[in-house]
């Protein structure tokens, strides 16, 4: 989405034979993930793979497959085609990891894009473990499926002619194979089993952040428009249990400068930072940079792009400068915007199940199956 921060990975227990189960349930649902884009090169394995042409006709290819852009297409161990489509009983390596489904690759504008197309329900297993931990209570991981699902086919429906439908970073959500898929993320995923938020009978835009910091926001206050009923913020003291809530940061002004110019803010001899105005959310619409060149009011979510969002984690903070450093003291982790993953884990320790954590979080909203939609 547009941003979501990894929490904690968890042991890996990669469970190859079982891909089928949960996706029997939605067999013709797949998803298209970015994995690379602009690649220089890419390196190909796995046992018993197969290869086709652009045209579908089978490419003799032995393992490992060295990819790397070629004119107008690409080169495949030496061999040209202008597109290539890439499977395997098992599991697709790519640099290194393994990926279920097929892998296509085709010339970008500048060297490979690579896309992984698979069934929803196995993507959503292979997702679990990057954005939370499969070990945190099973309801807060129901929950963390239904709108990881939510979000998948949310932006699918929206990007449905575009060569992908979803990056596999944090622009959109974290998603790295299935190296580390494990039962448990499994058993969240086949018991919500094509289960969705929708708000008047349409699929939500299920926004998620790991956490809030004692409220949510509003989606408005980050992205600007109007926010969906369902997006305007509710109140969250559950994530404040989580060390993970209060945040420090201290930096030199030099660096912070720096970060600015590269973001393309006209800033010199940086001297001060300071706090602005504050939203009805209780987090900074802007902040003030005074440099030689007079103050200049940066957006708070574009602050926290341009100097790094895993170290500006949210724009609820305080700032002080001393000795040429800015010392930063904040609450929470991420844009705020709909479910608190932390708050999601504290509501499940005390017993509400993912439907009621669904529901608290995204107001108004009902779940159902994508069958019942469509």
């Amino acid at each position: 989405m547009h941003i979501v921060v990894p929490v904690f990975l968890a042991i890996a227990i990669v469970l190859w034979g079982a891909g089928s189960r949960t996706s029997a349930a939605f067999p013709g649902e797949t998803i298209r993930i970015a994995i690379l884009k602009n690649g220089a090169a890419v390196t190909v394995a796995g046992d018993g793979i197969l290869a086709t042409r652009e045209n579908g006709d089978a490419l003799a290819l032995a393992a490992p497959v060295d990819i790397k852009p070629e004119n107008a297409g690409i080169s495949a161990n030496g061999m040209f085609c202008r597109r290539l489509r890439i499977s395997a009983p098992l599991a697709v390596y790519v640099n290194g990891k393994p990926y279920r489904g097929v892998i296509e690759i085709t010339p970008a504008d500048k060297g490979l894009l690579v896309v992984n197309e698979l069934p929803l329900e196995d993507y959503l297993v292979g997702l679990i473990n990057c954005e939370i931990s499969s070990a945190w209570p099973i309801e807060a991981v129901k929950a963390q499926a239904v709108i990881a699902r939510t979000y998948a086919i949310n932006r699918k429906n929206a990007r449905k002619n575009a060569l992908y439908h979803l990056e596999s970073s944090v622009m959109d959500q974290v998603y790295d194979g299935c190296l580390i898929e494990d039962s448990r993320a499994r058993r969240a995923v086949t018991e919500t089993a094509g289960e969705v938020l929708t708000y008047d009978g349409a699929v939500i835009q299920a926004f998620y952040h790991s956490n809030c910091g004692g409220r949510t926001e509003a989606a408005a206050n980050v992205w600007g428009g109007t926010s969906p009923p369902y997006l305007k913020g509710v109140e969250c003291q559950y994530c404040l249990t989580s060390t993970s809530s209060v945040w420090e940061q201290r930096l030199t002004l030099r660096v912070i400068e720096e970060r600015l110019k590269a973001a393309g803010l006209k800033v010199a001899g940086v001297s001060d930072i300071r706090t602005g105005v504050r939203n009805n959310r209780g987090r900074l619409k802007n902040i003030v940079v005074v440099s030689s060149r007079g103050e200049v009011a940066v957006g708070g979510d574009q602050f926290r792009k341009a100097v790094g969002y895993g170290v500006i984690k949210s724009t609820n903070f305080t700032v002080k400068v001393a000795g040429g450093e800015a010392f930063f003291s904040g609450l929470g982790n991420g844009h705020g915007v709909g479910l608190c993953q932390w708050g999601a884990k504290q509501r499940a320790l005390d017993g509400f199940g993912y439907g009621e954590i669904l529901s608290y979080y995204y107001p108004g909203t009902e779940l159902k199956k994508l069958s019942d939609i469509r």
